[in-house]
């Protein structure tokens, strides 16, 4: 994948690094999980679609709520890993279907929730959005989802940019400042906001748990080349020995749930 307002247009891949992400990226609270399901996401009955899904993180730990899942994204190995942990689970209530946000291909009024966790930047938002609300029953939800680290307020998560930085010039997840809510242009007309709630965390890694978290990230494992990841992993590794463990890290957490203008 190739988008202009990301690492400077440089490609990169997220199948790639499947095995990884499956071990090292579920990784948000069980408070984000109290947290929609307060919110109204993961009701018994409800049927969710799941965007950009990954190896199924949110419908994972969701699927004992009584919901049905639907988990897509466009990496076919992704979503094979996802249906691995889910079988391995015994987690019945999750199917898998591999397609773009843009075009599910599901019928009209198809879902009770639409979900997207750590990803919506990289669709194409106004095709995403207007699907989304084609396939939302009417007055139904998406629920739009971030995570990131404050490395402005953690001198542990500066250093790891400082080093994902000099692998990768390019990379542009890094800075990431307190996230402030405005109404965006690609719901305008088609959705009213329903809630909106940030807060931060403290979240807890070994520091291995940490350094598999940063190499499946998209900066290193997604776009760099096996030798540069292993040169990273060596180095990185010999500056988490320094610390003591458990690290505890502190990251940002941010909830928009917007329900669909559509009228029966």
């Amino acid at each position: 994948m190739k988008l202009q307002h990301i690492d400077n247009g440089n490609d990169f891949d997220f199948g790639r690094i499947s095995v990884d992400y499956a071990k090292y990226r579920d990784i948000y609270p069980d408070s984000l999980y109290k947290k929609l399901i307060t919110f109204g996401i993961g009701k018994r009955g409800q049927k969710i679609l799941d965007l950009g899904s990954g190896t199924a993180v949110l419908p994972i730990n969701l699927s004992s709520t009584g919901a049905s899942f639907t988990a897509t994204d466009i990496s076919e190995n992704q979503l094979k890993y996802g249906e691995l942990i889910a079988r391995g689970k015994s987690i019945e209530n999750i199917r898998f279907k591999v397609c773009s946000a843009e075009n599910t291909g599901f019928v009209d009024n198809s879902f009770d929730v639409v979900t997207a966790v750590q990803c919506f930047q990289y669709f194409d938002s106004d095709k995403a959005a207007a699907e989304i609300r084609r396939v939302l029953k009417p007055n139904g939800l998406f629920c739009k989802i971030f995570m990131d680290w404050l490395p402005y307020e953690d001198s542990v998560i500066a250093e790891m940019e400082s080093f994902v930085l000099k692998y990768n010039p390019d990379w542009s997840g890094k800075g990431f400042k307190s996230f402030e809510f405005s109404f965006p242009d690609w719901a305008v007309g088609r959705f009213e906001i329903d809630t909106v709630h940030s807060y931060n965390a403290e979240l807890e890694f070994s520091a291995e748990a940490w350094l598999g978290r940063i190499i499946s990230c998209r900066g290193v494992g997604a776009s760099l080349s096996e030798e540069l990841v292993r040169d990273f992993e060596s180095e990185y590794r010999a500056v988490l020995s320094k610390y003591p463990e458990p690290l505890k890290l502190k990251h940002q957490i941010h909830i928009e749930i917007y329900r669909s203008n559509k009228t029966p």
